[in-house]
């Protein structure tokens, strides 16, 4: 999917300035407008630099006046994307780069469009469902969860689920389903029909737990489509319309996001061959993928799903997997936690970015 480069109007012709302008006229602009940047272009049209309140403050700092030239302000190779550019590739860079606009420039570097994070971000609505589960007890996260269903412990002033969901919206989710199990009124309390959030939600609950696949089972509304499944307690900077792009793109039944993980062994390893003793690896470091609680699902998945009865994401993939149908792995570099302990918890408030 591709994005119109003219950004949904010329609104970001009004944030254009030419090299003669004074850095006055770049906070005018800053100040007059939400879009955090002014654009410096040449006689042609040309982009020869951007000015943000940052690059102002600074060059204050470092002596200039307000009516000096924009150009002691200015940064002279800004990151730009070409027309036309894959969404997702765009979103990747400005998320990488912790940036929430980027020029657009055509093959001459004349500047004709501006992306924005929100657009990006929010270009699609999606008529996929996506199911959270957040049916668990919580056990290990005790005293946390005595009173309080995991998915509802608060990071950042609101509890994961919500983060989840609204992470989820800018992304064009509009449709979910929550399983309920250990407190689960507490969540329908809390969320309602999501009628206030501009989103619907329903909600599958089980008299006992069914483990991460075997709720999936009691969705009264199948859906007719691929959809998204996440358990209610990861924090993670992934994207599930991406993660679904590439679903569908691979024509696959099943679709499971997995993370690298590391790790060393605190000893020498003695290699040997028999008796014999071929080599040494000196704290070997162990890489492999684990599950990250992500997924995607094609319907024809719950014909592999008795209705009510136990079943874990593993156990289903391998199900999948014996009747012959595609399950693929999609490769996640986006920071994740999966928070089952006190220690992931306070790790969550502390290094997992919650901005969408």
């Amino acid at each position: 999917m591709t994005i119109n480069t003219t950004v949904a109007s010329d609104y970001w012709k009004s944030l254009t300035l030419s090299l003669e302008s004074k850095i006055q006229d770049a906070a005018s602009i800053l100040e007059s407008y939400s879009m955090q940047i002014a654009l410096i272009v040449g006689k042609k049209g040309e982009l020869i630099g951007t000015v943000s309140d940052g690059d102002i403050r600074r060059g204050l700092l470092q002596g200039c006046g307000v009516h000096d030239s924009v150009s002691l302000v200015l940064q002279s190779n800004p990151l730009v994307v070409p027309v036309n550019m894959d969404r997702s590739v765009v979103l990747q860079i400005m998320e990488t780069n912790k940036i929430h606009q980027i020029p657009v420039v055509d093959k001459d570097n004349k500047l004709v469009g501006l992306h924005l994070w929100d657009q990006v971000i929010t270009q699609q609505v999606r008529s996929n469902t996506m199911v959270i589960m957040a049916g668990g007890m919580g056990t290990r996260l005790r005293p946390h969860t005595e009173a309080c269903p995991k998915p509802m412990l608060e990071l950042g002033g609101k509890p994961m689920l919500e983060h989840i969901i609204e992470r989820a919206k800018l992304e064009g989710f509009r449709k979910f389903v929550v399983t309920l199990n250990y407190l689960g009124h507490m969540i329908e309390d809390y969320f309602g029909s999501g009628d206030s959030r501009g989103i619907d939600i329903q909600y599958t609950k089980e008299e006992s737990p069914l483990g991460t696949a075997g709720a999936i089972s009691l969705i009264k509304q199948l859906p007719e489509e691929p959809f998204v499944v996440t358990n209610g307690d990861v924090i993670t900077n992934i994207r599930y319309g991406k993660v679904l792009d590439f679903h569908n793109h691979h024509k696959a039944e099943a679709t499971m996001a997995v993370r690298s993980h590391e790790w060393q062994n605190p000893f020498g390893v003695v290699n040997l061959d028999g008796f014999a003793i071929v080599g040494f690896d000196e704290k070997p470091v162990v890489r492999s993928h684990i599950n990250a609680g992500v997924y995607v699902l094609d319907p024809k998945c719950f014909a592999s799903l008795e209705t009510g009865a136990m079943c874990d994401m593993p156990t289903l993939f391998g199900r999948l997997n014996e009747r012959g149908l595609k399950t693929v792995a999609y490769a996640m570099h986006e920071e994740w936690l999966d928070v089952g302990r006190p220690d992931d918890y306070v790790k969550a408030e502390n290094s997992i970015s919650l901005e969408p």
